[in-house]
Order: C-alpha cells, then sequence, then structure tokens
C-alpha cells in the first residue's frame, strides 16, 4: 500500500516538494488556503527547475483541500507552513491527525521542530530543511531557482519515504543531529532579508557587492554570537560557513570568477527570496524566525546584535509599505548600527 502524504501548506516550498514527489506517482494531498487551491484546481501544478526539468500534473490529477479534516488521511505529513503558522499547524494535526503519525518540518528557523514537539506531545516530530529556493513565475508554476538537496534528520520514520524523495529527483541528505544544519541554513536565510529590502531578483542582488557586504555582516554578527553560544554550524556546501562573509565581500569580479568555478551555489534568473515574496503579497513576513533568531541568541547569551536587529526594523518599513534600499544605503545603515 502506498505511504500517504499529506502536504499541510501548499505554498512555494510545499507545492514544490509534493508536486515532485506527485509527479513521481506518489500518493500527496495539497491542504493550502483557498486561494492557493483554488489556481491549482484551475490551472493545475507546473514544476520546472534550474537545469532544465519540467513536469505538468493536470488540475484532475491534483488531491486538494482546504480544510484540517483531509489530514486524517496522513501516513506522513510535511509541514511547509510559514513560521508564523507554526501554532495553528499544529493545532490542526493534533485535531484532525491519526495519534503516531510523522511530522516532517520543512520550514525556515531553527526553533519549529522544538516548538512542534512542545504542542504535539508524542507525535514524532522529525526536522528537515529546505536548502533551494522555489519562486513563482506564473500561478500554478513553481520553479526551483537554486541547488541543494533536501536534509532531514535520520530517524526510522524517514526509511520509507528516502526511496520516494529519490524517485522524485529530491535525494536526502539524512543527518544524526539537525541543529547545526538549521544553524548553517538560517546563515543562508540571512539574505533573504537583504533580498527582500533591495527589491531585486536574487541573482541580481548578490551580484552586487554593498548587498553581499550587508549580508555578510549579518552573517560575521551570527556567527560571533553562535560561537560563543557553542553552536558549530554544518558545511552545506563548497564553503565552511566561517569563510562565508569573506567570499561575499569579495570584489566583484573575484567573486563572479568564484561563483563561475563551483563555489557558490548556482542562482537562475527566476530565484528571489520568500520574503522578497511575503512583501509583494502584502503578507507578513518570516523575519522574526530567521533575522529574529539572531536577536534571540544575543539576548540570551546577555549581547546584542544590532546589525540583525536594524535588519528587522527596515522590513518592518517595507511591510508597512516603504520604498526598497539601494546597496550602498543598506551597507551604510547596517554598518552604523555598532
Amino acid at each position: 500500500m502506498a505511504l500517504r502524504i499529506v502536504v499541510l501548506g501548499a505554498g512555494l516550498i510545499g507545492g514544490y516538494v509534493g508536486g515532485r514527489l506527485a509527479a513521481a506517482a506518489g500518493d500527496v494531498t495539497f491542504i493550502g488556503r483557498p486561494r492557493l487551491i483554488d489556481v491549482l484546481r484551475d490551472k493545475g501544478l507546473t514544476l520546472t527547475d534550474l537545469d532544465g526539468a519540467r513536469f505538468t500534473l493536470a488540475p484532475e490529477t491534483l488531491s486538494l483541500a482546504t480544510e484540517p479534516a483531509a489530514l486524517a488521511a496522513a501516513d506522513l505529513i510535511l509541514l511547509a507552513v510559514k513560521s508564523t503558522g507554526t501554532e495553528g499547524a499544529a493545532a490542526d494535526i493534533a485535531a484532525h491527525a491519526r495519534p503516531g503519525i510523522p511530522v516532517v518540518s520543512l520550514q525556515n528557523g531553527v526553533s519549529n521542530p522544538e516548538r512542534l514537539r512542545a504542542l504535539l506531545p508524542g507525535r514524532p516530530v522529525i526536522a528537515g530543511m529546505v536548502p533551494f529556493n522555489v519562486a513563482e513565475p506564473a500561478p500554478g508554476h513553481v520553479h526551483q531557482g537554486t541547488s541543494g538537496h533536501i536534509a532531514i534528520e535520520d530517524r526510522p520514520e524517514i526509511a520509507p519515504l528516502a526511496p520516494l524523495f529519490a524517485a522524485a529527483g529530491l535525494p536526502l541528505d539524512l543527518h544524526a543531529d539537525m541543529l547545526p544544519v538549521a544553524w548553517a541554513k538560517l546563515l543562508i536565510n540571512l539574505n533573504n532579508a537583504i533580498n527582500a529590502l533591495s527589491g531585486l531578483p536574487l541573482a541580481a542582488q548578490i551580484a552586487d557587492r554593498d548587498y553581499r557586504r550587508g549580508f555578510a555582516l549579518c552573517q560575521r554578527e551570527a556567527l560571533g554570537l553562535m560561537k560563543i553560544a557553542g553552536i558549530a554550524p554544518a558545511q552545506l556546501g563548497p564553503l565552511p560557513p566561517s569563510r562565508m562573509p569573506f567570499i561575499l565581500s569579495l570584489p566583484n569580479w573575484l567573486f563572479r570568477r568564484l561563483s563561475q568555478r563551483g563555489g557558490t551555489p548556482k542562482i537562475d534568473r527566476h530565484a528571489r527570496s520568500s520574503m522578497a515574496d511575503d512583501l509583494l503579497a502584502g503578507r507578513k513576513t518570516e523575519v522574526d524566525y530567521i533575522n529574529g533568531e539572531v536577536v534571540a541568541l544575543a539576548t540570551r547569551l546577555g549581547r546584542r546584535a544590532p546589525v540583525n536587529a536594524r535588519v528587522i526594523e527596515l522590513i518592518r518599513e517595507r511591510e508597512a509599505g516603504g520604498p526598497a534600499i539601494q546597496g550602498a544605503a543598506l551597507l551604510a545603515t547596517l554598518r552604523g548600527t555598532a
């Protein structure tokens, strides 16, 4: 009997990961807001990636729901809601999912798995991490715009899931301890806010040295606090985390040369950060669960994180309708926080 997977949160990450599984003949149900589900019912789901792969799922082939009652059919839940929706999602799982059904968190930030474990006592909660960016070039079309493998906590409950992901072209990297992986991903996700503040596509923003140096300031501050806290972030790509701020700060010509040699992840023209998508859609961002994690760590240590705190303030201004910020102006603002 096929493993019945329910994706709770059929947005960009949930739509892409669930769609790839469904395209590989997986038994997948998508639960999402009516606005999202209506698009899928009308247009179906098209999935593309930066290497040219393309999959099309017709509307009639998709199992879609807007109500959490559909969780009752799940043998495994992939949780892909925004971090702001974790509490609500946990309440829905507790009310509708069968006891003992594994819940895999594919959310941003470092705190969601522990939050879920506290909210869902007795249920297996498995930490996961999606390293790549997913954008929506058009309604019903989700596109993987950067490279990387999904990381997931190595637990017995994952054994039946690994072959399904491999068949879908989404191989899993298994980790006994996901916390170093989560902190490493958070270091990368600190660029989400920089990208959102820029108003540019991700590739264009990363090509601008001033934006990169602003990103590097956020990372250096986070790395310093992590060292004090005894947190050693995992190495997710070709570069150790401690070297990333230096590489980001290089002159454009040298950064481009390094990128061409595979020293940085691949990025295509469609990619943009999820935080930028949220701003465009008028939604509250996840900045409190990304840059806010750095500020919270500083508070626990009796320290300050002025760079990341200032980024949060700037995102709040953008959420309120403020304009994009040029790279030089952003860099000067962040340098002036110390």
